[in-house]
């Protein structure tokens, strides 16, 4: 730099021309505090600068920056200012001479969107939180319950989650920011057209700007008890799955400013998340009702003496909860004492609510075709036509066993569609399998089956079950199934146990082999003639007990 000693409150005419065009402001401050040089783009940011005066003259705060500077070691500190409305940033630049040229940078436009790119991440942050938050739980109460409490202690003072309840009512979940209080749900029934832009709200429709609606003509309701006198209100629906799930009320204190454009948009994306989270709690909601509804009537029937004959029934679902189970069993009591009874056991093809409609599609039916159980194959014949006419790809095993008392002994009729064959235990503890086999239910255009007939002398039982049994894996390693082998052991240890204890004993040794793993569902029935006992019920209600 050149020298040329200015006169004082006049502009430099020294300024090296390689800075003095340059387009941010640069003044150059002497070790004693004078202003030595100033480029033009300086006057136009500090007008008030004049070389040859002290700094702390005519720009205070520069000249405290420039004390501290030249106090400091090492690189020395940026220092900032507000000058006109705008943000600007002192950089320090050092001389062997001991003066420092300070460069001038406008930061506002900077600064503002450092300040934009950190509220965009901090409401990016919430957002996810509030996502994981409420997908963490499936029950709607507790959602709402979530709902409020972000919306309260994120996005305003006080919340309120509505939901449309029955018969004009509402359920309302209030929360207070902070740690004021706890969410409280309330049934409450008003006109939703006592809040602005609610009605709307909880038809689905887009909501009005926070600056349209007047807080003074809000209901008292609306305030969570110790929020005060409300400022500020927005609402915003709750979207769902097709239909609304609810809406979104927020509410500021008096005095607190406005929701800004921003907080508004941050609102509609937060409940925009907590609307699908309600509506994904709902349909589970329903779904688990409809499943629990379909459990009830699906449950195997509690058996006795029937027609002078013993029958046991045994059923242990899948350890899979989340799934309907697809094996079931029922006995159709005949018209008359005498007459003959028709026992059913079968196996649903898959899981889940189609498997369970449609082993409900099959009890009824096969209920319905219960006249038709002189000709077993004729009845399958029936139920497969019904099954085919629904165009699906789902079929089932069953077993038939027509069941007759004479005398003393019981005469079985059984036949099998796609089913492990029945075992019969005998007197002497021979097992035998019935000879009975045939084809699927529902999978091709006609069944084809072979019917076993045979006696069953008082004390022996014929046992019906589902390949949940036989394919159990368990024992030692766990790895190995429990089998048909090992199935007809067991049933031979069971000569001579009336009915209950037969299924009572090969649940607990099927139990016992499979262990800790998980199973397919196992279900099976006993059918055994009496020997000088019946079955009679406990103070008139459960499976009774055998007396002499």
């Amino acid at each position: 730099m050149t020298e040329t000693g200015p006169t004082v409150g006049e502009p430099t005419t020294t300024v090296d021309a390689r800075w003095a065009d340059a387009p941010c402001a640069a003044v150059t401050v002497g070790a004693d505090g004078i202003v030595l040089e100033a480029n033009d783009a300086a006057y136009g940011v500090l007008p008030q600068v004049r070389t040859g005066e002290p700094l702390d003259r005519v720009v205070p705060w520069l000249a405290t920056a420039h004390a501290a500077t030249s106090e400091q070691t090492g690189t020395p500190s940026a220092f900032s200012d507000v000058i006109e409305g705008r943000a600007v940033e002192a950089q320090p630049v050092r001389h062997d001479d001991g003066s420092v040229t300070w460069w001038l940078i406008d930061v506002t436009d900077v600064r503002s969107i450092r300040d934009e790119l950190q509220l965009e991440q901090a409401r990016a942050a919430f957002l996810s939180e509030a996502s994981a938050a409420l997908l963490g739980s499936l029950n709607l109460s507790r959602c709402m319950e979530v709902t409020a409490e972000l919306a309260a202690g994120r996005l305003a003072d006080g919340a309120l989650v509505i939901t449309p309840a029955t018969r004009g009512q509402f359920q309302v979940v209030s929360a207070p920011s902070g740690d004021t209080g706890t969410p409280h749900s309330a049934l409450l029934r008003f006109d939703p057209d006592e809040v602005p832009g609610l009605a709307e709200a909880l038809r689905g429709f887009p909501p009005v700007p926070s600056r349209w609606i007047d807080p003074a003509t809000a209901p008292a309701w609306v305030a969570p008890g110790g929020l005060g006198e409300v400022g500020s209100i927005v609402v915003t629906p709750l979207p769902g799955h097709g239909i609304p799930a609810g809406a979104l009320v927020l509410l500021r204190r008096a005095g607190s400013g406005p929701f800004s454009e921003g907080e508004e948009a941050t609102a509609r994306e937060f409940a925009a998340r907590a609307g699908l989270a309600m509506s994904a709690a709902r349909m589970f909601a329903q779904q688990a009702s409809i499943t629990e509804t379909l459990m009830r009537e699906l449950l195997p029937p509690t058996l006795q003496h029937v027609s002078g004959v013993d029958f046991a029934g045994g059923y242990r679902p899948s350890q899979d909860h989340e799934r309907v189970g697809g094996d079931f069993y029922d006995v159709h009591a005949a018209a008359e004492e005498s007459g003959e009874t028709l026992a059913v056991l079968g196996d649903v093809c898959g899981k889940g609510l189609e498997a369970a409609v449609l082993t409900g599609k099959i009890r009824s039916a096969v209920h319905a075709l219960r006249p038709m159980s002189g000709d077993h194959l004729r009845l399958l014949r029936l139920l497969n036509d019904a099954l085919l006419s629904d165009d699906h790809a789902r079929f089932v095993t069953l077993v038939l066993a027509s069941v007759t008392r004479r005398g003393s002994d019981v005469d079985v009729r059984l036949t099998c569609a796609g089913h492990p064959p029945p075992l019969i235990i005998r007197a002497d503890g021979r097992v035998e399998e019935a000879a009975t086999l045939g084809t699927l239910v529902g999978a091709l255009p006609t069944v084809e089956a072979t019917t076993y007939e045979t006696r069953l002398a008082p004390g022996e039982t014929c046992l019906l079950y589902t390949d949940g049994i036989t394919e159990a894996q368990g024992g030692p390693l766990g790895r190995d199934q429990f089998g048909e082998d090992r199935l007809q052991r067991v049933a031979a240890e069971c000569t001579g146990l009336p009915a209950e204890a037969v299924v009572e004993r090969v649940q607990m040794l099927a139990s016992e082999w499979v262990g800790r793993n998980t199973h397919d569902d196992m279900a099976l029935l006993a059918i055994t003639a009496p020997r000088g006992s019946h079955l009679t019920a406990v103070g008139g209600h459960g499976r009774g007990r055998y007396t002499a």
